[in-house]
């Protein structure tokens, strides 16, 4: 008995060591998008937690197959907290759109924070689309000669969903197109390969203002500060399309040591609501959240649900 209960003392004290030492060597940040909210985000918080630590954490973008290969990467690296991962809420969207994932949503990920989350979705359009509100666009879109297509980050993304519930609201037919990320999504539109997008303020509001996008109504229920000539989508004559348009998390692999993940819980959260980076985030259009692991495990999880709901809604089917 003695025995058994010294190990358990020496193993307790083991991982509280290796937690307090951590990080002793370079942590790969995977993005599982290329530029867009998850890999801005990633780069802002990771360039702070290496300059704090002293450690590189390595960004490694993995912008295939709307994040699920870079989700699975995560899921099947080794649990010792050098293998973490900044994704989008596409990630609790993924079990409504897909059949069959290589991994389990809730059963393979240590939730460690949500980092931030998006201050509203912008229904932005190219310049030369002749409607100039939102009431001439869907008019605009209903007429099967305009062939109105519209980007996202990927198939199953939230953005995609987000379109998807447009179009049910509106009563259009706009076609997905997706892309490898938020930058190309909506690089589509500014060179009019594409004639629309539902595009959070971090893409949005900088291409506004230059005259590259045209935004016609915000998802939130007041107007956006930074853009308040913009109309919300009820106030423009589109109900039932509030809301905040995802959120940006941080993950480890299952089974990573607690202590590790409440460490690096506690340090984004310090990083993200004082000073300089959580004013940077608000300008950027990002709402710094830094919830705990057990909070975000159960937001997770509603999350999930509440996707599901929304996708039955729009009329998606799981592929």
């Amino acid at each position: 008995m003695l025995r058994t209960f010294l190990a358990m003392i020496a193993a307790a004290m083991s991982v509280a060591t290796h937690a307090q030492v951590y990080p002793t060597k370079p942590v790969r940040v995977i993005v599982p998008f290329a530029t867009g909210g998850p890999d801005t985000v990633a780069r802002l918080v990771c360039a702070e937690l290496s300059n704090r630590w002293g450690q590189p954490f390595v960004i490694e973008n993995r912008p295939a197959a709307n994040g699920i290969v870079g989700h699975e990467a995560t899921a099947r690296a080794a649990p010792d907290g050098y293998t973490i991962m900044v994704t989008s809420s596409g990630f609790v969207v993924a079990p409504s759109v897909y059949k069959k994932l290589p991994y389990d949503t809730e059963r393979d990920f240590a939730p460690v924070t949500n980092i931030a989350r998006n201050l509203g979705i912008f229904v932005v359009v190219n310049p030369s689309v002749p409607a100039k509100n939102l009431k001439e666009f869907i008019a605009w879109a209903k007429d099967p000669a305009n062939k109105v297509s519209y980007s996202s980050p990927g198939i199953g993304n939230t953005l995609h969903l987000i379109g998807e519930l447009f179009n049910a609201r509106a009563g259009v037919k706009m076609v997905h197109v997706p892309y490898k990320g938020g930058g190309p999504a909506v690089a589509a539109v500014m060179s009019g390969e594409v004639q629309a997008m539902m595009a959070p303020a971090q893409l949005a509001i900088a291409n506004v203002r230059g005259g590259k996008l045209r935004a016609l109504a915000y998802s939130l229920p007041e107007r956006s500060a930074a853009l308040p000539d913009v109309p919300t989508a009820k106030e423009a004559g589109l109900d039932g399309f509030e809301l905040d348009g995802g959120w940006f998390g941080m993950f480890a692999p299952a089974n990573t040591p607690p202590e590790i993940v409440g460490r690096l819980q506690k340090e984004v959260r310090d990083i993200v609501m004082q000073g300089a980076m959580h004013d940077k985030l608000l300008q950027l259009g990002f709402g710094p959240v830094g919830d705990s692991p057990a909070q975000f495990k159960r937001f997770v999880s509603e999350e999930i649900r509440k996707y599901a709901e929304m996708a039955k809604l729009a009329h998606i089917e799981p592929e």
